[in-house]
């Protein structure tokens, strides 16, 4: 059972963390005015690569044996 809750937390925090790294700049294709400054946009970065990170190393652990 804790396999498979850790799989599927794995796979969501991976694909949460590849939407925050996509969406840090934050600018709405242009239509919203500014995005996001510099260091924000790389603190959400790396936030979303910490939750990719984690979200593989949790999927490892679901499928281990």
């Amino acid at each position: 059972m804790f396999k498979k809750i850790s799989t599927v937390f794995g796979v969501t925090a991976i694909a949460v963390g590849l939407m925050m790294m996509a969406g840090s700049a934050g600018d709405c294709d242009g239509h919203c005015g500014p995005g996001n400054d510099i260091p924000t946009m790389l603190l959400l970065a790396g936030s979303g690569l910490a939750v990719m990170l984690g979200g593989i190393f949790f999927t490892m652990v679901g499928h281990s044996e």
